[in-house]
């Protein structure tokens, strides 16, 4: 494995690769690797020739207030655990290349961008969208790889790549899950004992919402008011917001007409978790 931090050398290499009929997946991260970001270099490795992953902790999506500094990072251990997947490059660029001196330009997807996390973290997708356009410019992938965990995310992602003609095919995959049901996370790390005990309660919440939908519930309210008993009948938890959102738009629905993505981030301690599901009338979903 080729670890590279110059843009101008991995767009040569990927150039390269593209003349020779390769074909090339990017999975966008930003690093402290656990099994879901390994599930989509997994995935990467089995559709493409060459797979690359980027390494990126991106300052533009993170607010003045949030971790950015105490952002888990540990680049040997991650390099070691993408080359033990085949990782063909891990592309590691620093801060002052994706943004040198005079920077000035950002990317913003409208309307997806405006609520959940959006109004949560004002100027979050900004960021988002921004750096990932750059990657996929520098990288010129045939495939990007999202997990579903960052939901919001990956709407805006295929936004952007619609919106702007960029000739990529945006995969998402689904969420994994530790043993007992927490979507994992970088941020997992930040948990205390206690804590962690109490951050199950958004995946018993998702249960709950799951097994309401199958037994006939349709409304937004009663949907949103058993996951709201869960979260707040639990220690340590805070809720920043609980939605029922169209699948595709993100706009709030308030009954599931065939399918509905259910949206939630909650506060557990100092550390802000997000998970989501579909829910379905017709058929079991997965979580």
């Amino acid at each position: 494995m080729e670890i590279i931090s110059n843009p101008a050398q991995i767009r040569r290499q990927t150039q390269d690769w593209r003349s020779q009929g390769t074909k090339i997946a990017l999975v966008p991260t930003m690093g402290y690797f656990h099994e879901g970001h390994l599930s989509l270099m997994r995935y990467g490795r089995e559709i493409a020739t060459k797979l690359v992953v980027s390494l990126f902790v991106n300052p533009a999506q993170f607010g003045p207030n949030e971790d950015l500094a105490r952002y888990p990072r540990d680049l040997d251990r991650d390099a070691a655990m993408a080359q033990e997947v085949g990782v063909d490059v891990l592309y590691t660029p620093p801060a002052e290349a994706m943004y040198p001196p005079g920077y000035q330009t950002y990317v913003t997807v409208e309307e997806l961008s405006r609520g959940l996390c959006g109004a949560s973290r004002p100027g979050h997708f900004r960021g988002v969208a921004t750096v990932v356009l750059k990657l996929l410019h520098q990288v010129q992938p045939h495939t990007a790889i999202f997990g579903e965990k960052d939901y919001q995310q990956l709407q805006v992602i295929r936004r952007l790549a619609a919106d702007l003609d960029v000739p990529v095919e945006i995969v998402g995959r689904p969420i994994v899950r530790e043993a007992d049901g927490l979507a994992m996370s970088s941020r997992n790390t930040y948990l205390s004992p206690e804590e962690r005990a109490s951050a199950l309660c958004l995946f018993r919440a998702i249960k709950a919402a799951r097994e309401l939908v199958l037994s006939g519930a349709k409304s937004r309210a009663s949907i949103l008011e058993a996951v709201r008993g869960i979260i707040t009948a639990t220690p340590h938890t805070n809720i920043d917001y609980l939605a029922l959102v169209h699948p595709e738009t993100l706009q709030e629905l308030e009954t599931i007409q065939n399918e509905a993505r259910l949206v939630l981030a909650v506060w557990v301690g100092k550390t802000r978790l997000i998970d989501n599901t579909l829910l379905s009338e017709s058929r079991l979903c997965c979580v």
